[in-house]
C-alpha cells in the first residue's frame, strides 16, 4: 500500500506514502479507502487525519499511471472523495509542502483542513489542456470566493497557503509540527455534528456575472488556441448557477471532452516530453556528478553575457573573459541593464540584483579561469577561432574541468580534438537571448564521458533550462531542421510569395514569428555565412540565392534597420519593403520562373513538412534519442506553438501517410531537388504508425 494507518490515541492517521509527491495512484487510493474503513470500524477512533509523507501533502494524479488501466481503476479519486465526505467520523486534511490538482481536490473533500505556512496550493490542470475533474471547479469557489477560485483554476498558478488563511479553505494554520497540530485540532472537533461539507456552502457573490464575464474577456484571445480556458470558466459558472451534483456532472462532462482535444493531447505530450528528455540510455542515477561550484565564460557579448547571467541567477560564481577591457565593460554594463529592467518590472529586488552582480567577475587572462569547474566558450562561429580558444583552455584548466562549446553548427568532435582531454568536452548550445530562452541543446561528442553528460544535464535544471541531448551533426537538432524550413521559405519567394505572406501564414499557424521576421531578428548575415560554408562542404546542396542578394544589399536585419523588412529607429515593427519585394521579383525573373498564387495551406505544409522530414532523418540517425526530444527542442527553442505539440507530434496527428503524400507532391514540383524523403518517414507511413 502507498498509504499507511496508525492510531494516535483516539485519532487515526492515514499517511500518503507515494514519493516523490504522493501522487494519487491506484495503490494510494486503495490505501486511503482501507484506512478510512479501518478507522470507521474502530470504536475507539473519534477522528481521522489525512497527511502526506515527505515534502508535501499530494501533487495530484500519479503521472506514472497516465494512459494505463490503473488510472481509471476503482476506487477512483471521485470514489475516495465520496467515501471521505460521507464518513461518519470527521476527516481532517493536514496540508504541507503542496496540495495540487487532485491533491487539493482530495483536501476539499475532507470535512476540515489545516495547513502549514508556505504550502503551494494549486489546480494546475489547465496547463495540460484539461480542468479539475474531481470537484475542484465546484468546491474551490465555495471556499475561497469566486474571483480567487477563477484565477487559480483558469491560470493554474500556485498560491501560498498563508495567502488563503483568511478564507474558508483552512480551518486553522498550524505553527510548529504539522501532524501534532492536526491531531490536536482533530481532537477538538471530534464531537462536532453535523459534519461540515464543502458542497453545502453557497457561492454568494453579488458580482458573479460581472466576474465571470471579465474573465471570459481576458482570455478571449488565448482561448482560441487553448479551449480549456473557456471551459474552466463554464465549469465555475456551473458552480454558481447549478445545484452541487449537477455542477459536478457538468464538470465531468467538460473534463471528458477536453481530454480528447488535440490541444490537450499536445500539452500532455509536451509535459511528458520534458520528463523523458532527462532519461538517457546508459546514464543511470548511479553515475557520480562532477561538482559545479564555479563557472567561466569565454566572451562577454550578447550570448556570453546571457550565459553568465544564468549562472549568477543560480547563485554560481562566474568569470567572463574577453580580449579587451572595453568589451568586458560593455558586457557587464549590458548585464546590469538587463537586471535593472527586471527590477523595474518588480520581478527582482535591489538586494537580489546586487547579489547577482557580485557573482560576476571579469578577466583578460586565461590563467585566471583555471580553477573553474566548467568553462563555456561563446565566441565567433568559426572553427579556427574555436581551435585557438580550446587549445588555450586545455593548457590552463584544472583536471576534471568541463570544457563546453556554445557552437550552434560546428563539429563538436573536431573541437574536442583540439584538446588532450576530449572526454571532458561537450556542447552547450544556448539560444538567444540566453538568459531568457529555456532550451539548452546538450551535444554529446563521441568521446564525451558519461559523467560529463550527466553533470551538464543536471546543471541545465540548476540554471532553469530544459536540457535536450543531441548527437554530433551539422546544426545538431534544431538548426539542422530549421535550415530546411528556411530553404523552403526562400524557394517560396522565388515561386510567388513575398515575405509578409509567408510570415503571416506561419504566424496564423501559431508561431510568434515567421521565418523572415525571425531571420531579421537573428541577423541575416549569420545564415549567409552558414550557407557559404555549406556550399563548400556540401556542393550538392542547392540554396536559393535570394537571401544572399539581400545580404549583398547590406540588409542584415534589425541591427541595420533593414532586412527582409524596413525598421524605423527605436521601433522593431516590421514594415514591408518595396526595395526587397522588387529585388525578389527581379530575382525570379532572372531565373525564368513564372510566379504563381500560393495558398497559406501550401506555405504551412511546405515549411512544417520540411521540419518533419529532416526530423525523421535525425531520429533515424540517432542524433535525437526520441521524437519527443525533437518536439521539445522546437517548443522551447523555436517558438513552435505549444498547443500543436511540436513538429513530430503534429505530423503524427495529421497522419504520416498524408504527410508523405504531400511531400511526394512537392517533390514533383518546382525545386523538387529540396525534397529527399526520409526512409523512416516512408517506413512509418507504410506501417500506419506514428513517430516514437
Amino acid at each position: 500500500m502507498s498509504a499507511s494507518f496508525s492510531a494516535q490515541g483516539d485519532v487515526a492517521v492515514i499517511t500518503l506514502e507515494n514519493p516523490p509527491v504522493n501522487g494519487l495512484g491506484f495503490e494510494t487510493r486503495c490505501g486511503i479507502v482501507e484506512g478510512l474503513q479501518r478507522a470507521i470500524d474502530d470504536a475507539a477512533i473519534r477522528a481521522i487525519v489525512l497527511v502526506g509523507s515527505g515534502k508535501g501533502f499530494s501533487g495530484g494524479a500519479d503521472i506514472r499511471e497516465f494512459n494505463t488501466p490503473k488510472a481509471l481503476q476503482e476506487p477512483s479519486l471521485h470514489t475516495v472523495i465520496r467515501d471521505i465526505e460521507s464518513c461518519a467520523k470527521p476527516v481532517v486534511a493536514a496540508v504541507h509542502g503542496l496540495a495540487m490538482g487532485g491533491g487539493l481536490e482530495l483536501a476539499l473533500g475532507c470535512h476540515y483542513r489545516v495547513a502549514s505556512a508556505g504550502a503551494q496550493i494549486a489546480l494546475p490542470e489547465v496547463k495540460l489542456g484539461i480542468l479539475p475533474g474531481a470537484g475542484g471547479t465546484q468546491r474551490l469557489p465555495r471556499m475561497i470566493g469566486l474571483q480567487r477560485a477563477l484565477d487559480m483554476i483558469v491560470h493554474g498558478a500556485p498560491v501560498k497557503s498563508e495567502k488563503l488563511s483568511s478564507t474558508r479553505l483552512f480551518d486553522r494554520m498550524i505553527d510548529g509540527e504539522l501532524l501534532a497540530g492536526a491531531i490536536a485540532f482533530a481532537q477538538q472537533i471530534a464531537d462536532v455534528r453535523p459534519l461540515p461539507k464543502v458542497r453545502d456552502h453557497e457561492i454568494s457573490d453579488a458580482d458573479a456575472a460581472e466576474i465571470l464575464q471579465s474573465m471570459r474577456d481576458s482570455i478571449q484571445a488565448q482561448a482560441r488556441f487553448f479551449p480549456a480556458l473557456a471551459r474552466c470558466v463554464d465549469a465555475v459558472e456551473a458552480a454558481v448557477k447549478l445545484p452541487f451534483e449537477q455542477g459536478l456532472a457538468f464538470e465531468r462532462e467538460q473534463f471528458l471532452y477536453l481530454v480528447q482535444t488535440t490541444e490537450s493531447k499536445a500539452l500532455r505530450h509536451a509535459f511528458f516530453a520534458e520528463r523523458s528528455a532527462s532519461k538517457i540510455p546508459g546514464i543511470g542515477p548511479d553515475i557520480a556528478l562532477r561538482p559545479i561550484r564555479s563557472a567561466a565564460v569565454i566572451g562577454a557579448g550578447t550570448m556570453g553575457g546571457g550565459i553568465a547571467m544564468n549562472f549568477a541567477n543560480a547563485g554560481i560564481p562566474v568569470c567572463m573573459l574577453e580580449t579587451a577591457q572595453a568589451a568586458l565593460d560593455k558586457g557587464v554594463a549590458t548585464i546590469r541593464k538587463n537586471y535593472e529592467n527586471t527590477l523595474k518590472k518588480g520581478r527582482l529586488t535591489q538586494e537580489q540584483l546586487d547579489k547577482r552582480m557580485s557573482l560576476i567577475s571579469t578577466t583578460l587572462e586565461y590563467a585566471a579561469l583555471g580553477q573553474a569547474d566548467i568553462v563555456i566558450e561563446a565566441v565567433y562561429e568559426e572553427i579556427s577561432v574555436k581551435e585557438k580558444v580550446f587549445q588555450q583552455l586545455d593548457a590552463v584548466m584544472k583536471p576534471g574541468a568541463i570544457l563546453a562549446s556554445n557552437t550552434s553548427t560546428l563539429d563538436l568532435d573536431k573541437i574536442a580534438s583540439f584538446t588532450s582531454r576530449p572526454q571532458d568536452v561537450i556542447g552547450t548550445h544556448f539560444f538567444s537571448p540566453a538568459n531568457v530562452m529555456k532550451l539548452l541543446e546538450v551535444v554529446r561528442g563521441k568521446a564525451t564521458a558519461p559523467d560529463v553528460l550527466a553533470t551538464v544535464m543536471a546543471l541545465a535544471k540548476t540554471i532553469n533550462k530544459t536540457g535536450v541531448v543531441s548527437g554530433v551533426c551539422d546544426g545538431f537538432i534544431g538548426n539542422r531542421m530549421i535550415e530546411q524550413y528556411v530553404r523552403q521559405a526562400f524557394f517560396l519567394l522565388e515561386e510567388g510569395c513575398l515575405p509578409a505572406q509567408v510570415d503571416g501564414a506561419i504566424e496564423r499557424f501559431g508561431f510568434a514569428m515567421g521565418p523572415f521576421r525571425m531571420s531579421d531578428l537573428a541577423g541575416n548575415d549569420i545564415g549567409w555565412q552558414i550557407r557559404k560554408r555549406r556550399r563548400t562542404e556540401h556542393p550538392d546542396m542547392i540554396y536559393s540565392l535570394v537571401g544572399d542578394k539581400l545580404c549583398e544589399l547590406g540588409r542584415y536585419g534589425q541591427k541595420t534597420s533593414a532586412g527582409w523588412y524596413d525598421y524605423h529607429a527605436g521601433d522593431r515593427t516590421a514594415h514591408p519593403s518595396d526595395v526587397v519585394n522588387q529585388m525578389i521579383l527581379d530575382h525570379a525573373a532572372t531565373l525564368g520562373l513564372q510566379r504563381r498564387q500560393i495558398s497559406d495551406a501550401e506555405i504551412v505544409e511546405r515549411l512544417m513538412y520540411a521540419l518533419v522530414n529532416e526530423g525523421a532523418k535525425i531520429l533515424e540517425e540517432g542524433i535525437a534519442l526520441r521524437a519527443s526530444d525533437i518536439d521539445l527542442v522546437y517548443l522551447t527553442g523555436y517558438g513552435f506553438p505549444l498547443y500543436r505539440g511540436g513538429p513530430m507530434f503534429y505530423a503524427s496527428g495529421v497522419g504520416l501517410n498524408k504527410v508523405l503524400e504531400a511531400i511526394n507532391g512537392y517533390a514533383s514540383g518546382p525545386n523538387a531537388h529540396a525534397w529527399q524523403v526520409a526512409p523512416l518517414l516512408q517506413k512509418l507511413a507504410a506501417e500506419g504508425k506514428a513517430f516514437q
